[in-house]
């Protein structure tokens, strides 16, 4: 078999270029949120294939890399399924590897507990624009926390962080998964089709309201439900409160507490954000995670024509490992896609040290060279990045890949010093 150069498929090399601003978003990313109080944890890239395929995932875990079992435990000839070969797993989010980490050690972990975990997860999806197989995530979140000062948190630190990134005029979209359960219940929708209905909601910005209702009559829906639905999305149109035309419109079905926190926390966000951004009420935004129980958000970022990032309250999820429920509330950054944006805006690292490179010729004498590198280390006392490297023959050439990777100024040193 012959050896192969490129990575493999949905998979990226990351240039110098690229890492540099990578570790600056890193760094603002660890400095905000250890600002709101977040602390950084770990957990291993590799989970137990039952975690990762308990139905936590939607449809994530159609997309997981399993593992085989290693040495005699393998026994591919023998066996009848997969299970008897598979028993682990990349993490595909961070969210289920969390919530694990959490359910093991959370006698030693403070109440409420505020995580920020950053690490590589792999999905077998189908590469595109800002979408690999391979890809880093940035996920905050608030464990032990009922109340919504969870969402406010998270999502004043997450906008925080993208105004600290040049980021502007981009939307927090916000929903109540409770509103969206509401809205079905009083359509007339049976409990069991309530997932059909909100997978094709999801489509409404894509297909149209048109869309929607030909799709919803199209899967069998009772033309009266579908009528009843579609009028709720028409008032919400012409409504000056979105949340206070649900609240009165769904009395009965919708619990007023759902409607006044969902109002709080946007009252809250308008009233102390430091970024320049709207909050909007979106009946619409579905997320596609089962295991969101209340407030669900997403970023909308104009420029990239899509989500970079989202999250929500999933208070059901820690009690799946442990027993006892947990109220659980997260958020996550698009890291890729920020990069992306980033890197297509032709974004430049601010505050960078100073950058020098020493070229040194073939030939110069070990005792020179030493000199050399003295220099160099005194240089670097104060903070200056200095590069020392063989001069190649095609210098200009050399200075032009080291002028992308930041170094503007270049000291030369050569065997004989009239060459200078």
């Amino acid at each position: 078999m012959a050896l192969s150069k490129k990575p493999t498929t949905g998979m990226k090399d990351i240039l110098p270029e690229e890492m540099q601003i990578r570790d600056y978003v890193i760094s603002v990313i660890k400095d905000t949120y250890g600002k709101f109080g977040f602390t950084s944890i770990e957990t291993p890239c590799v989970e137990n294939i039952a975690n990762l395929s308990s139905k936590q995932g939607g449809d994530n875990e159609k997309l997981i890399f399993k593992i085989l079992k290693r040495g005699e435990k393998l026994n591919v000839a023998a066996a009848t399924t997969e299970e008897e070969v598979v028993d682990s797993g990349l993490r595909y989010d961070l969210t289920v590897p969390l919530v694990r980490y959490y359910s093991n050690n959370a006698a030693a972990l403070p109440s409420p507990f505020k995580a920020l975990q950053m690490g590589n997860v792999w999905r077998a999806d189908r590469p595109q624009r800002g979408r690999y197989r391979q890809f880093m995530q940035c996920d905050i979140d608030i464990l032990g926390e009922p109340s919504n000062l969870a969402e406010i948190e998270l999502i004043l630190a997450t906008t925080t962080t993208l105004g600290r990134l040049g980021f502007k005029n981009f939307q927090i979209r916000i929903n109540e998964r409770r509103i969206l359960k509401a809205m079905a219940a009083y359509s007339g929708f049976p409990e069991e089709s309530y997932d059909s209905v909100f997978i094709t909601l999801d489509k409404m910005d894509k297909i149209g309201l048109e869309g929607v209702e030909a799709e919803l009559l199209e899967n069998g829906f009772d033309k009266a439900c579908v009528d009843k639905y579609l009028e709720l999305f028409k008032g919400l149109e012409s409504a000056e409160d979105g949340v206070a035309y649900l609240a009165d419109t769904l009395e009965g079905f919708l619990e007023p507490e759902i409607a006044q926190s969902l109002r709080e926390i946007m009252d809250s966000v308008r009233a102390t954000k430091a970024s320049d951004f709207e909050i909007v009420f979106d009946a619409t935004l579905v997320r596609g995670m089962s295991y969101y129980t209340g407030t669900i958000f997403e970023i909308a970022m104009p420029e990239f024509g899509g989500s970079c990032g989202g999250g929500g309250r999933y208070d059901k999820m820690v009690g799946k490992f442990t027993g006892n429920d947990v109220p659980a509330c997260g958020f996550s950054i698009g890291f890729e896609r920020i990069i992306m944006l980033l890197m297509e805006r032709g974004f430049k690292v601010p505050t960078r040290p100073k950058q020098v490179a020493y070229l040194i010729e073939k030939g110069v004498s070990g005792e020179r060279l030493c000199e050399v590198i003295a220099q160099a280390q005194e240089a670097r006392k104060d903070g200056t990045q200095v590069l020392v490297a063989r001069m190649n023959k095609n210098k200009k050439f050399q200075k032009e890949q080291l002028n992308k990777e930041g170094y503007e100024e270049f000291v030369e040193f050569y065997k004989e010093e009239l060459k200078r």
